[in-house]
C-alpha cells in the first residue's frame, strides 16, 4: 500500500463521510490507498462510510477515554502505507491533494512534513474567513508549526518523531510538529487545498472550542523548546483576561480611573492583533468583526489555560 489515511473520529458522521468522499475523488490510483478510521462511536462499525468500492476502508472502535493522539497512533499500527496522511474527520480535500503532497515532500530532502492550505467558500461567515486567513498567514514557506488537520509524511519519519503525545487532550499537533521540526522542515503549500467543514462559524462555538483547546496549553510546553515568536500565544490571553477582570473589580470598588486604565491595557493587544491581521491578509471582513473575534478568542483561551492548570494541580495532588 502506498498511502494510508489515518482519521480519528468522535462523532458527526456526515462530516466523516464527506471527508472520505474527498479521498475517493483523488486524482490518484485508489488501489494504492487505504483509509483507517479510528472511532469512539460504536456505530462506526455499522455505518456505511462510503459507496466507493475501490476505496479500502478499515474502521476500528476504541474507548472514549483515549485521546486524539492515542487514536492516531493506534491507526498507524493498523496501516501499511509507505506514506501516512493524518486527517481530522471534518476535512474536504482538493482532488490533487495526494499528488501534490507527494510531489511537495519529494522536492526537498530536508522536508519531513507537508500540509495543504485552508480555503473556505465565498459565502462563508466572517468568523470562518478570519479562521481561514489565520491559517494562511504564511504560505509556500517553511513554518515552525503545522495544524494537525492535514499532515503528510513518510512512515519512517513518523517512527523517528516518535508518534503523537498521548498524554495531551489537545495541542498534540504543536508537540508533534515541534519534534518533527527538530528533524527536518515543515512546509505549508498552496499547491493543494482543503476545506475545514467543522470550522468555527459562530462566536459561541468559538468560545466553547477555545476553552477546550486551551486546556493543554501549558502541558504542551513540557519537554520542548519554545521559540520566542510562540510565547505571546501563552502569555497574551491570560494577561488580557486578568486585566479585564481587574477592571471590573476596580469599578466595583469605585476606582473608576484605575478601572478604565486596566481595561485599556487589556484591550491594547486586542487592537494590535486586529490591525496586524487585517493588514497582513487584507481580509474581506470589517475591522469590527476581527476585533470581536479576538475579544472572544483571548478570554476563552485564558479560561481554558487556567482550567488546564487547575486540573493538572488536582491530578498531581491526588
Amino acid at each position: 500500500m502506498q498511502i494510508s489515511f489515518i482519521i480519528p473520529h468522535k462523532g458527526r458522521f456526515e462530516m466523516l463521510i464527506q471527508t472520505i468522499e474527498s479521498i475517493a475523488k483523488q486524482s490518484f490510483d485508489l488501489t494504492q490507498v487505504e483509509v483507517i478510521v479510528v472511532s469512539q462511536t460504536p456505530d462506526v462499525l455499522k455505518q456505511a462510510l462510503s459507496d466507493e468500492a475501490k476505496l479500502q476502508i478499515k474502521p476500528f472502535l476504541r474507548q472514549e477515554s483515549e485521546t486524539i493522539s492515542t487514536l492516531r497512533n493506534y491507526g498507524v499500527t493498523q496501516s501499511s502505507g509507505r506514506y501516512l496522511a493524518f486527517l481530522d474527520a471534518d476535512i474536504y480535500l482538493s482532488e490533487n491533494w495526494i499528488e501534490e503532497m507527494q510531489s511537495t515532500l519529494a522536492q526537498d530532502a530536508k522536508r519531513i512534513i507537508v500540509s495543504a492550505m485552508q480555503i473556505c467558500k465565498s459565502d462563508a461567515p466572517p468568523l470562518e474567513k478570519i479562521r481561514t486567513s489565520l491559517s494562511n498567514a504564511e504560505l509556500d514557506v517553511n513554518v515552525v508549526f503545522l495544524p494537525g488537520r492535514n499532515l503528510f509524511l513518510t512512515r519512517d519519519s513518523f517512527a523517528k518523531i516518535g508518534g503523537f503525545p498521548e498524554h495531551l487532550v489537545t495541542c498534540e499537533d504543536y508537540y508533534f510538529t515541534d519534534k518533527a521540526a527538530q528533524l527536518g522542515a515543515l512546509f505549508y503549500t498552496s499547491s493543494a487545498t482543503y476545506i475545514h467543514l467543522g470550522e468555527d462559524k459562530t462566536l459561541k462555538g468559538l468560545f466553547d472550542k477555545e476553552i477546550w483547546r486551551g486546556q493543554s496549553n501549558l502541558q504542551s510546553i513540557e519537554g520542548r523548546h519554545i521559540p520566542l515568536r510562540e510565547w505571546p500565544s501563552f502569555v497574551v490571553p491570560p494577561a488580557i483576561f486578568l486585566f479585564i477582570i481587574a477592571s471590573v473589580l476596580l469599578l466595583i470598588f469605585g476606582l473608576r480611573g484605575l478601572a478604565i486604565c486596566s481595561l485599556l491595557i487589556g484591550l491594547f493587544p486586542v487592537v494590535v492583533y486586529s490591525v496586524r491581521l487585517q493588514n497582513i491578509n487584507n481580509l474581506p471582513v470589517s475591522f469590527f468583526q476581527i476585533f470581536l473575534f479576538y475579544i472572544v478568542y483571548f478570554p476563552a483561551r485564558a479560561i481554558g489555560t487556567f482550567a488546564g492548570l487547575f486540573k493538572s494541580i488536582r491530578v498531581k495532588n491526588s
